[in-house]
This record gives C-alpha cells, sequence and structure tokens, in this order.
C-alpha cells in the first residue's frame, strides 16, 4: 500500500491536531498526588530522583533508620516532611570524603 505525499501530510496535520486537542484537556487534569493524613507522599523513584542516588543507596537510608518509610500495598513512600528533615538533617552534618 503506497501513500503520496500529499495525503500523508493530511494525515500527519490531522495527528498534530489531535496532539494539540488531548494536550489541552491535559492540562486542564489536576495532578493526583498520594497522601496520608493530607501529607503528600513520595514513592521510591520519586526520592531516587531529588536526590539523585541509586535505588541501593536509598536502601542505605533507610536499613539505617535515617529516613522513615511506609509500605502501602508492597510499595514503599516516604512522607515530603520526613524527606525535607532529611534533607536538613544531611545539611547540619554533611559527609566529609577522605
Amino acid at each position: 500500500m503506497n501513500i503520496d505525499r500529499t495525503e500523508f501530510l493530511l494525515w500527519m496535520e490531522r495527528i498534530m491536531t489531535r496532539f494539540d486537542h488531548l494536550s489541552e484537556h491535559i492540562k486542564d487534569l489536576p495532578i493526583k498526588t498520594q497522601t496520608i493524613d493530607g501529607e503528600e507522599l513520595l514513592d521510591s523513584q520519586d526520592v531516587m530522583a531529588l536526590f539523585k542516588i541509586s535505588p541501593r543507596s536509598l536502601q542505605r537510608y533507610r536499613s539505617d533508620g535515617r529516613l522513615p518509610y511506609y509500605t502501602i500495598s508492597g510499595k514503599l513512600y516516604y512522607k515530603r516532611s520526613d524527606v525535607n528533615q532529611f534533607i536538613r538533617e544531611c545539611f547540619k552534618h554533611p559527609v566529609r570524603k577522605k
């Protein structure tokens, strides 16, 4: 099946118009965040991206008790306030490389 150039361009224009239409609807959607007791929850991916760390480093912070976490349906979550407190503590006691 061959499609000539003009037909292809018409289809692409139609697709792009639909993308623009969807984009407008997506902007209007509220961003759903997980909360507990009115406080925002972050998942492991959010925390790793925020700190720019590996999964193993995040595991170490949990194991050491430095970063409290909650398990809900087998998934780990962190309260935003706990993450902010962890950041404040790291600024108070920075790790010095030898």
